[in-house]
């Protein structure tokens, strides 16, 4: 920071007789830098942060990054394949509200990206939760509510990151974008999603000993899945993000000759990862061209899945973390010193802390069950008490960053996380209730360097969500729940497409949602699969069975059952009959729902799509 600071006052004297347009945006004229707000990113290349004064007094800071050492045209070309997908996509009505920031070479290996404001990397977000915060569901969603705390703005924040979501995956795989690791995956905390740098693409692949750093074909780990679900079970959310996934694949699919002829014009350019016919031909087989819009579906459909079940992924994103702990410690001052309260507090802001225990503890669904933490503190001066709610994680996270802060002193001994069995039922709760409460005391009781530091009152600060009576309540007990049983009772609804070419009878299987619980003792959700017949079928040689979905009541297959050697006249006279049934390993399997459909009411010279109710 000081070799920066003393760089940047040598770059000072330029401004003494002149001022300067920006190259990345000519139209912003800068008059001076602002050194102390100068600063450095800790990746390879260490590139700077530029603070520069605007020349207009009613115009913003100019921040931009500066970088030396890599060739910033391959990332303004891959930037500018993904300016023209939107520009696809929005003009066939599909708005997957993108980020596209601006980059500009400056010269050979350097120069100038936009800095987009309110934004995190991914790995900044999950470190909020300690080195193996990647391998955790929840980072993202609680980093999304704590900008967004009312229900109507995470929902906001929430379609947003489903939107931007399904764009960078569809983005980045037709382009081969390499290198992904959670330090060049960035959120705004309005939900958008988006990538940066660009330095591998086309399928050249970072290389970790002999292994593909890049394994999954794009990046989708289970914690963008949780912010998707709106919690840890699929949703009919998980289902639109498919559905947006695989509209946006085969809208640039039918554009897939002009993204081969641009590239080509850059063959002679010198870009050393596009150089060669090879080097198209990556993106050509990413396109699928000989490929139905239904074959291409299902083809993205089961990259989605390898994405999300990619393990890989998440232990790229841990090694990123572990390699970047040479830069950490707590946040600066500008920063959230916890990862759930935006603004740090200080015992002279709040007031003395006279007595605090842990309370009670309460039951939360949001959607999934949890239990929370009531805690009472009382400060000099206060008459009443106040209340503040806060998760078992939430105090971890206070003792982690305390030993962080605190390396020399002995702290009290935190309870263990680790529980055999089920973790968010009563009996645990209760245990960790009386726990906690001793930790809490031991706590108050130590050093006051200790127990009057910013970290401890920020911990203790009320919040939106404390001061908030239905905030607290958090969203109601989902239908189908353990306490409201649904015996006996089938339901829901099935999206089928359907159409007829070259004798043959495609049905696609694409979602269900809403499927009423199977009875269980725990009230498990059910494991649904799809079988049909063609009717009439005395010797039932017409069964089709789609793949069965694990634990879900909004199962998403996008498979397609075929019927060949089909006359249109003979399929007239046949009904579909089509039932979801729930898997068992140890009885027998389970009816679900059903549905039959005369095929003498489709125009099967045109394809089909529709929800049709079990």
């Amino acid at each position: 920071q000081a070799a920066l600071q003393n760089g940047m006052e040598r770059v000072q004297l330029f401004f003494l007789k002149n001022k300067c347009r920006l190259p990345l945006n000519p139209s912003l004229v800068a008059k001076e830098l602002n050194i102390k707000a100068c600063s450095f990113f800790s990746s390879n290349a260490v590139p700077l942060k530029v603070a520069l004064i605007n020349a207009d007094p009613l115009g913003e800071e100019i921040n931009v990054m500066f970088k030396v050492g890599e060739d910033l045209r391959q990332d303004m070309l891959a930037l500018q394949m993904i300016k023209i997908m939107d520009k696809i996509w929005l003009q066939e009505g599909l708005d997957l509200r993108m980020v596209i920031f601006k980059c500009l070479s400056t010269g050979k290996d350097r120069g100038m990206v936009e800095l987009v404001p309110a934004s995190d990397t991914l790995r900044k977000i999950q470190v909020e939760y300690g080195v193996t915060g990647s391998f955790k569901d929840k980072p993202l969603a609680e980093w999304l509510r704590k900008y967004n705390p009312t229900e109507e703005e995470y929902e906001k924040a929430s379609e947003n990151f489903i939107y931007s979501c399904a764009g960078c995956c569809v983005a980045t795989y037709v382009l081969g974008i390499c290198d992904r690791h959670n330090d060049n995956i960035m959120l705004r905390n309005t939900g958008h999603m988006f990538h940066i740098d660009f330095g591998k693409f086309l399928g050249h692949a970072q290389m970790f000993g002999s292994f593909k750093r890049d394994r999954a074909p794009f990046v989708l780990t289970s914690d963008m899945a949780y912010v998707i679900n709106g919690g840890e079970k699929p949703t009919i959310r998980f289902q639109l993000f498919v559905d947006l996934c695989c509209q946006a694949y085969n809208l640039i699919r039918k554009h897939a000759s002009l993204f081969l002829n641009l590239l080509s014009l850059m063959l002679s350019s010198g870009l050393p990862e596009l150089s060669g016919v090879q080097d198209l031909k990556y993106v050509q087989d990413a396109l699928q061209p000989q490929t139905t819009d239904a074959e291409a579906t299902i083809f993205f459909t089961r990259l989605i899945e390898s994405s999300l079940g990619s393990v890989a992924t998440k232990f790229n994103f841990f090694i990123h973390n572990l390699a970047q702990l040479r830069f950490s410690g707590l946040p600066s001052n500008d920063e959230p010193i916890l990862s759930f309260s935006a603004k740090t507090y200080s015992l002279k802001q709040d007031g003395r802390i006279k007595q605090v225990s842990v309370f009670t503890y309460q039951k939360r669904y949001n959607p999934d069950k949890y239990y929370i933490y009531v805690v009472r503190v009382l400060r000099e001066g206060q008459v009443e008490p106040t209340f503040v709610f806060r998760t078992f994680d939430e105090f971890q996270e206070l003792h982690n960053k305390l030993g962080i802060l605190f390396p020399l002193w002995k702290l009290p001994g935190f309870p263990n996380k680790m529980v055999l069995g089920r973790t968010h039922i009563k009996d645990v709760a209760a245990k960790r209730k009386v726990e906690l409460n001793s930790y809490i005391q031991s706590l108050m009781n130590s050093s006051s360097e200790v127990a009057e530091c910013d970290l401890v009152y920020t911990f203790f600060h009320p919040l939106l969500r404390d001061e908030k009576v239905e905030g607290i309540d958090g969203i109601a007990r989902p239908t189908g729940s353990p306490s409201s049983p649904t015996s006996g009772k089938v339901g829901g609804e099935v999206k089928l497409s359907i159409s007829y070419r070259n004798s043959t009878l495609f049905i696609m299987v694409m979602h269900i949602k809403d499927l009423v619980s199977r009875v269980t003792e725990d009230g498990a959700d059910p494991n649904p699969y799809v079988k049909t017949y063609l009717l009439p079928d005395t010797h039932k040689t017409s069964k089709r069975k789609t793949k069965i979905s694990r634990k879900t009541r909004n199962p998403t297959f996008n498979e397609m059952l075929v019927y060949s050697g089909y006359s249109m006249e003979t399929l007239k006279q046949r009904e579909l009959q089509l039932s979801v049934l729930s898997a068992e390993s140890l009885r027998e399997n389970f009816f679900l729902g059903g549905i039959t459909l005369s095929l003498k009411d489709f125009n099967l010279s045109k394809e089909t799509v529709n929800w049709y109710r079990l």
